[in-house]
């Protein structure tokens, strides 16, 4: 199976397969016979990205960030359409909008350059905290200068957000939309400084903490905004293939799934519930004003799996093979052998739930597993297995 091993990267992410995607891959080429090919909890789409020029694909995640991602990766692309210079434009277009809430907010100026002292620091952090009280009356696209400056990123980084949020809108019915959204997370995780998700942003308390933070607070996102465009279109292209994107409960999907389908099901294997993780990117791309609370500015929403919960995951499992089998579909499950429900227990739900049609078969590789902790805990080496269930000829 002919696959894209250098997918452009959107994103930092925990437990991204993008190390084992050879692995991965070539096994759902083993029992692959051309149909549609469902990644039923699909996070930062890799394997769309992959595949997309190869297969017919089915991108599906309950989060509505992962769309935005497939439908960068999975739309047709046809730069022609657009004037040659089109990213100088979209940053054109970006700078100008800042420009002009610059302007209308000129007491609104939080430098870091010639700040030294811990003290001067954190007032600077509070100062840009308390624009959460601000109201941004007439003023659209404020979602993230009012609510996250002095958070994850500083405001100057906030406006830069908004802006090419209002920019991507812009253009909101062409595929350049889902580009410059895409382009704007890329620029969300690596300037923002928390440690690449966004579970709580760091507070200076020493000046070694500070002078760490500091060095993302004066990060210039456009030049990190402007990489990944240049990227985005340098490998993105027409592409004519039935690509399908949902954000469905994976029940949901699996009954929306055509018969036959190979489904490729990597589901979260830790308690800790991804929203908790990547809410501010569920907030971006619904850019809905949402209600925030505590320190990290969490969504009110956040969408909890039965699969982190220790309690529901076996019941999940059976009812997914279960879906699975009525569909008369074939599985690749990615798990972790730090899980929550071991090995043998899914083999034997799987044993239990598909039918005589089936053969069982459990495969395995080492992987380093990004945590996204601190630096004594970026990874850990864990054994990740593929439970497939292949339909006999």
């Amino acid at each position: 199976m002919i696959f894209d091993s250098d997918v452009p990267h959107i994103t930092k992410y925990m437990g991204s397969k993008r190390n084992i995607l050879k692995f991965v891959i070539d096994n759902i080429a083993e029992i692959h016979r051309g149909e549609e090919i469902c990644d039923l909890f699909a996070g930062t789409c890799i394997l769309s990205g992959a595949l997309r020029n190869t297969a017919s694909m089915h991108s599906n995640d309950i989060q509505n960030y992962s769309s935005y991602i497939a439908k960068t990766y999975l739309s047709n692309h046809d730069w022609n359409t657009y004037p040659e210079d089109i990213i100088d434009l979209v940053i054109n277009q970006g700078q100008a909008y800042k420009k002009e809430i610059g302007e209308k907010f000129n007491k609104l100026n939080f430098n870091y350059e010639n700040i030294t002292s811990l003290e001067e620091f954190n007032k600077l952090e509070d100062d840009q905290k308390c624009l959460i009280n601000e109201t941004f009356e007439n003023t659209p696209y404020h979602l993230f200068i009012k609510n996250y400056s002095g958070t994850y990123w500083s405001y100057d980084q906030c406006l830069a957000i908004d802006a090419f949020r209002k920019i991507a809108d812009d253009y909101k019915e062409t595929p350049l939309h889902y580009v410059i959204i895409s382009s704007i997370i890329f620029a969300m995780s690596y300037t923002s400084q928390s440690t690449g998700h966004y579970a709580q942003y760091r507070n200076a308390k020493d000046i070694n903490s500070m002078l760490d933070i500091k060095k993302y607070r004066i990060k210039d996102f456009d030049f990190y905004f402007r990489r990944k465009m240049e990227e985005l279109k340098s490998v993105l292209s027409t592409n004519n293939l039935n690509h399908k994107v949902t954000n469905l409960d994976y029940l949901d999907c699996l009954k929306d799934i055509s018969t036959g389908s190979t489904v490729y099901a990597d589901p979260p294997y830790g308690f800790v519930h991804y929203s908790r993780f990547y809410h501010a990117l569920e907030t971006l791309v619904n850019y809905d004003y949402p209600e925030l609370k505590y320190k990290g500015r969490y969504r009110t929403d956040r969408h909890q799996s039965p699969f982190s919960k220790s309690k529901d995951v076996r019941v999940a499992f059976e009812k997914m093979f279960n879906k699975i089998n009525s569909k008369q579909a074939q599985l690749i499950l990615s798990y972790s052998s730090t899980g929550m429900i071991r090995l043998d227990e899914i083999v034997e739900i799987a044993n239990s739930s598909f039918d005589f049609n089936y053969d069982i078969s459990v495969k395995s590789i080492d992987h380093l597993h990004s945590t996204m902790g601190r630096s004594e805990d970026k990874s850990r080496e864990v054994k990740e297995y593929l439970i497939i269930a292949k339909r006999k000829k």
